[in-house]
């Protein structure tokens, strides 16, 4: 499974890239929340685009004094021949402020194909490119994109980090390479403008916390497929400390459990090296036993090693591997009860909806 894990993940970043197609006028939406670290980066990223078609570039923010307004007025300096909107407004919809925000932020948009992506990627320069081709199908509703992680807060973040370049991108490959799940990711959300309207619009999501999850599932309920360009993203880890990390990663995997409860509880299995030494424990450490946790350990090794030539870049080192697998361990084991999370500073409870309260 590890060996297969590494080559779908390689699979998912170096298929064909789609054919050439028509380059339709495009909105990019990014919901903004805060200077979070790498943030000025992330934005340049999406700025520069070898994109052939008219392009806007639509910020959102709920505040006029958010700090990440500052950086969007400088990226406008630096960037006067690009068509770029900031959005400012107070206004909620919901219990979700991500989508309050795209709500908000759909009166400034001027094109019909939309492409949503998260504050905190950065993109290559071929990334809308690849994203509109591959939303040229017509059986294709949404197209996302798979993301590794790099830490930008110091040694928290990059244990964040590697959460999701060791144990998300190869089981979100793995999912997805085996046809056992069409996950949609908040990295990238293409659609047309035709197809959010069908699905009920942004308001329909106003108070889902896994909003981009039931986006995807809505498209797909209208016989639409997802699509997933070759293209890996970076996700910027800002976590400043154990707090963040915790409550950051305890509030997606609680969210997961709500919404596919069994996917949840079978990903146990990929808990593999907390496992083994749990049993190399019980079994007091045979020499087989010891044997078969080197087998393990080497297996996670040779999966890191294989994500970091495929994406270009460490998460982590070598040697915070068996912590951050301990740590996932632990994670999972505190997601399988309780339903409150915290998010931006609130504390809220998740129903088995979905639905934040």
């Amino acid at each position: 499974m590890v060996a297969a894990a590494a080559l779908l993940t390689r699979m998912m970043a170096r298929r064909p890239d789609p054919p050439p197609q028509p380059a339709p006028a495009v909105s990019v939406l990014k919901p903004l929340y805060g200077a979070e670290a790498g943030l000025e980066t992330a934005l340049t990223s999406t700025l520069k685009q070898d994109y052939g078609g008219p392009t806007q570039f639509v910020f959102g923010v709920h505040a006029a004094d958010d700090p990440a307004c500052a950086i969007v007025e400088r990226l406008k300096q630096s960037h006067p021949h690009h068509n770029i909107a900031l959005v400012s407004s107070p206004k909620s919809h919901g219990s979700n402020a991500k989508v309050s925000n795209l709500i908000n932020m759909m009166a400034a948009v001027e094109h019909d194909t939309l492409v949503l992506a998260d504050s905190d990627m950065e993109v290559p320069g071929n990334w809308l490119s690849l994203v509109v081709a591959s939303l040229s199908g017509s059986d294709v509703g949404v197209v996302t994109c798979l993301y590794a992680g790099e830490g930008r807060r110091g040694a928290w973040s990059r244990l964040a980090a590697m959460a999701v370049s060791y144990n998300f991108l190869p089981n979100a490959a793995v999912g997805i390479g085996f046809h056992l799940a069409t996950p949609c990711f908040g990295s990238t959300m293409a659609l047309r403008r035709q197809t959010l309207a069908r699905i009920g619009g942004f308001a329909r999501f106003a108070n889902l916390l896994a909003d981009d999850y039931e986006i995807g599932r809505a498209v797909r309920t209208l016989g639409l497929r997802i699509a997933y360009p070759p293209v890996i993203l970076r996700h910027y880890g800002s976590e400043a400390g154990f707090k963040d990390l915790i409550a950051h990663e305890l509030r997606w995997a609680r969210t997961i459990r709500t919404i596919d409860p069994r996917g949840h509880w079978g990903s146990f299995v990929t808990h593999a090296l907390p496992l083994g030494l749990i049993g190399a424990t019980l079994a007091d450490f045979t020499p087989t036993a010891i044997a078969g946790l080197a087998t393990i350990l080497a297996a996670r090794l040779f999966l890191k090693a294989r994500i970091d030539h495929i994406v270009g870049r460490q998460a982590g080192p070598a040697w915070a591997l068996p912590l951050r697998d301990v740590l996932s361990f632990a994670l999972f084991l505190g997601s399988l009860s309780g339903s409150a999370v915290r998010w931006r500073g609130a504390r809220l409870r998740v129903g088995r909806d979905g639905a934040m309260s």
